[in-house]
């Protein structure tokens, strides 16, 4: 069936030793192991700005730092909780009040730390409103520079929008092939990548079509990453939850939107993949650790660990009781643990539930979020 030359074209060289595809692979379980989530404290200057307006905090170096001080000087508590911190550039290199570095506050507890590596989504020409991402360029620079300052996985966000005509197939294979190669750049340098291709949740569209669409562009990314060589054992997924539009008239339960999201998974995502660690997309802190519960009892067979990599999911809250104020530190504090708390035991199916599930008066999330 195949002639010498087929067998040829589909050879491939080495891309990584053994010992480096242990690395990866081992740092990644260590990201995802049991009851552990990750931190996303990655958020672009523009994105904390939006942040601390919410709650009347001028947007400067130092209020972000002071900020990012509450989340990471929590206590012993949170060590059960999060097994990966993804910081931005600027963070990465900032000291808290004691003069302690960042980087040595998160790695002392056992705490893997990690770095946004893209530079934003830019628009992509002859589409209606698509973006891909850029931040390509030098990459491999980054990735080496990052690696010696104690960076061990990275984090790439592109972005896809759901309407009657999106997301075209030019959108979800550029996108594709750009998480794909960011991917093997990454490995090349020993860093764990978190593959991020978020459908928002902006729209009307229902379950059905939510769930049909994360299936496509999740197809589309695995065959990219085979056609890129990258070693899968050594990789993590941040997809969407499947949910509908944030405008569907329909409300559907946690169970509806757990079968839709671990279907769609199962469809898609290879069982080598090491772990699945889901964004909060918009929804509420309550309503974000009650799907991931969902996710977690689904009764499909689940290959992967699934868990969270929530930003806004984890420090809603915490943000609301700081609001700039020196005395609320330790109060703001608490509330991160307490949500930490709430999404490992929801990563493992043992989250009973709060009080305000459904309230989404407190979603933090703008209609096309980018940043």
């Amino acid at each position: 069936m195949f002639g010498k030359e087929s067998l040829r074209m589909t050879h491939q060289s080495p891309t990584l030793s053994e010992a480096q595809k242990r690395e990866l692979h081992e740092n990644a379980l260590r990201i995802v192991s049991p009851g552990k989530g990750i931190l996303a404290a990655d958020e672009s200057v523009g994105s904390m700005a939006k942040r601390l307006a919410q709650v009347g905090v001028e947007n400067t170096e130092e209020n972000r730092r002071q900020y990012r001080q509450i989340l990471f000087s929590a206590d012993d508590r949170i060590n059960n909780c999060i097994g990966g911190v993804i910081f931005f550039h600027e963070t990465l290199y900032q000291h808290s009040d004691n003069g302690v570095a960042f980087v040595k506050m998160i790695r002392d507890r056992g705490i893997l730390v990690g770095i946004k590596v893209d530079k934003g989504v830019v628009p992509l020409a002859g589409t209606s409103g698509e973006t891909t991402t850029q931040g390509l360029d030098g990459l491999s620079e980054r990735c080496a520079q990052y690696k010696k300052d104690g960076a061990v996985f990275a984090k790439w966000r592109c972005v896809l929008k759901i309407s009657d005509t999106n997301p075209s197939r030019l959108a979800i294979t550029e996108n594709a092939n750009v998480l794909a190669r960011y991917s093997s750049i990454c490995q090349q340098h020993g860093i764990v990548p978190i593959i991020e291709p978020e459908i928002l949740p902006d729209g009307d569209h229902d379950l059905k079509r939510s769930q049909y669409i994360t299936e496509k562009v999740l197809a589309a990314v695995y065959k990219a990453m085979s056609d890129h060589h990258v070693y899968l054992e050594g990789t993590l997924l941040k997809p969407n939850m499947v949910t509908a539009g944030h405008s569907c008239s329909t409300k559907y339960s946690p169970e509806e939107v757990a079968m839709a999201t671990v279907t769609a998974l199962r469809r898609t995502v290879p069982p080598a993949v090491t772990g699945v660690a889901f964004l909060s997309g918009g929804q509420s802190e309550e309503e974000a650790s009650v799907h991931l519960n969902a996710i977690n009892n689904c009764p499909l067979a689940k290959p992967w660990i699934l868990t969270f990599s929530f930003g806004r999911a984890l420090q809603a809250s915490a943000l609301r009781a700081w609001r700039g104020h020196k005395e609320n530190e330790k109060a703001a504090t608490e509330q991160f643990i307490k949500r930490a708390e709430a999404n490992s035991l929801a990563c493992q199916g043992k989250y009973p539930g709060g009080d305000n599930y459904g309230d989404v008066g407190h979603r933090s999330y703008g209609s096309c979020y980018a940043y």
